[in-house]
């Protein structure tokens, strides 16, 4: 399976090129995210406007990035899912791990919004 990586300065996207995202594409993808987490990244969008469909592997691979990038103080957002991966979520019952986001504009604002919090706190505590 391949993707595409485009790399920001406080995030990265990244887009599988696949309509099914299964065990095999998960564990390219989580390979992908351990990367760019130990090459510092903290915050990952996951940008699933490709995927049509997916199975239960498929699904929990956002798992381990939402843990990852949860403990640097990062995000993990979900963007561009169509309805019938939504439901999947649901009927899986992981539609509540997941930081989702309509588009990757959307996404920026939320990973923005995140940094500037970070920021302040780490200024208030610089002040303590």
């Amino acid at each position: 399976m391949k993707f595409t990586v485009d790399k920001h300065e406080r995030y990265v996207v990244i887009e599988p090129l696949t309509d099914f995202l299964n065990g095999e594409a998960a564990a390219k993808l989580k390979g992908e995210f351990m990367l760019r987490h130990t090459g510092g990244q903290r915050n990952i969008v996951l940008d699933l406007c490709n995927v049509s469909d997916a199975d239960e592997d498929g699904l929990r691979m956002g798992l381990l990035a939402r843990r990852l990038c949860k403990a640097s103080g990062g995000l993990f957002i979900l963007t561009g899912m169509n309805e019938k991966l939504k439901t999947l979520l649901k009927m899986a019952n992981m539609e509540g791990y997941f930081k989702t986001a309509t588009t990757v504009s959307n996404a920026e604002d939320m990973i923005f919004g995140n940094e500037l919090r970070l920021d302040l706190r780490m200024d208030q505590h610089d002040k303590v």
